[in-house]
C-alpha cells in the first residue's frame, strides 16, 4: 500500500505531463510559433474564461463547481492523448477516456467524488456542466483567433491536414472566411452555445482581440 504522500506525488506527476503536451489541433493545422499551447495552458485559459463569463453574464451557477470540473476535464488525456473529433469517433473516445479517468482516480480517497464531477461535465446536462462545456469549446475558438492574428497558420500549407476535407470546413473556407472565422463559425454550428457565448464568439469574429 503506497503512502498518502506517494499518492499525491503520483497524481501530481501524471497531471504535470499536460504542461508539456501540445494541443493536437494546432499541430494538425501546422501552426508555426516558437511555443504552442499545451493542454495545461488550455485548462488555465478555460477556467479564466469561465470566471469572466460568470461575472459579466450573471449565470446562476456554482462557479466553484465549474472551476473544479474544468480543472479535471482533460484528465483522461494524460493516458489517451489529445484526440480531435476528426481522429476518433465520439463514442469510442468517451469510452476510452472514461476508463482512463476511472483508473487514474481509483487510488485517491476522493476518487469517486472527483470521477462523478468528471462524468457530470461529460454528460452536459446540469447547468454547471452545460456552462463549463461551452467555456471549453469557446476558449479553443478564441485561441484560434489569437493565433490567426499572429499569422501562425498558412492555409496553403495544409497538404496532410485531413480536416481541410471535412465538408463543413470546406464550405466555410470557400466563402472566403479566414482560418479563425471558419473556426469560430464552425463552433457556432457545432456546439450548443447560448446567446451569451454566441455573442462573445461573434465579437471575436468582428474584432481584433490583441490591442
Amino acid at each position: 500500500m503506497s503512502s498518502k504522500a506517494q499518492k499525491v506525488i503520483d497524481y501530481y506527476l501524471l497531471c504535470h505531463t499536460l504542461k508539456d503536451t501540445i494541443r493536437t489541433g494546432w499541430q494538425v493545422w501546422n501552426a508555426k510559433r516558437d511555443r504552442l499551447e499545451s493542454i495545461a495552458e488550455h485548462i488555465y485559459g478555460v477556467q479564466m474564461l469561465a470566471i469572466a463569463m460568470k461575472s459579466e453574464y450573471r449565470y446562476d451557477i456554482d462557479l466553484t463547481k465549474v472551476i473544479f470540473m474544468l480543472a479535471i476535464h482533460e484528465l483522461g488525456e494524460t493516458v489517451i492523448g489529445d484526440l480531435t473529433q476528426f481522429e476518433i469517433d465520439k463514442a469510442d473516445k468517451e469510452k476510452a477516456e472514461h476508463a482512463a479517468v476511472h483508473k487514474i482516480l481509483a487510488n485517491l480517497l476522493d476518487g469517486e467524488q472527483i470521477e462523478a464531477l468528471f462524468l457530470e461535465f461529460d454528460a452536459h446536462e446540469t447547468p454547471e456542466a452545460k456552462f463549463a462545456y461551452q467555456c471549453d469549446k469557446l476558449e479553443c475558438d478564441l485561441q484560434c483567433k489569437l493565433y490567426d492574428e499572429e499569422n501562425c497558420v498558412d492555409l496553403t500549407d495544409q497538404a496532410d491536414n485531413k480536416i481541410m476535407q471535412d465538408a463543413r470546413v470546406k464550405k466555410l473556407l470557400e466563402t472566403g472566411a479566414s482560418w479563425s472565422e471558419m473556426w469560430l463559425k464552425f463552433g457556432q454550428q457545432t456546439y450548443p452555445y447560448d446567446k451569451n457565448f454566441r455573442s462573445v464568439s461573434n465579437y471575436a469574429i468582428k474584432h481584433k482581440l490583441y490591442k
